[in-house]
């Protein structure tokens, strides 16, 4: 099973306990073992280290984190990251939701952090739930 995440990039540090309990919960009741994250705000440093920890605790368990745009120069955790095959041909103006489709696609859970509606974030949960994808959205649940 797979799991990828959304949120805005304002999201608070509150919501790691959150985003811990969640984790936990789909790795240990649902059988998630690949993660999804961008790399575009604090919702997404939150997930990743929160990934990072769970790898840890989980050794079966894989988290990526998928690239918007392509990488010039090396980057930090470079064997993490996947940039979508298909991505370079698309214009950079719409990279991020192009990328946010491609993941989506390929999950089963989508775990977000949607307090409004509009943004990258909130169009991602949108498309998820109209394909039915099983939706998380945390400030629902603080």
């Amino acid at each position: 099973m797979v799991c990828t995440f959304f949120g805005h990039r304002d999201a608070p540090e509150e919501a790691k306990r959150s985003l811990e309990i969640v984790v936990e919960n789909l790795i240990n009741q649902k059988g998630v073992d690949l993660f999804y994250v961008g790399n575009q705000g604090k919702f997404d440093q939150i997930v990743w280290k929160i990934l990072v920890q769970m790898r840890e605790k989980y050794s079966h368990i894989r988290c990526f984190k998928v690239l918007a745009y392509f990488p010039i120069k090396r980057i930090e955790d470079e064997e993490d990251s996947i940039y979508p095959e298909g991505l370079e041909s698309k214009p950079l103006k719409f990279a991020i939701s192009h990328r946010n489709r491609w993941m989506i696609e390929r999950s089963d859970y989508v775990v977000t952090y949607v307090r409004y509606g509009w943004g990258g974030a909130a169009q991602a949960k949108n498309l998820a739930e109209k394909k039915g994808k099983k939706v998380l959205n945390l400030p629902d649940k603080l």
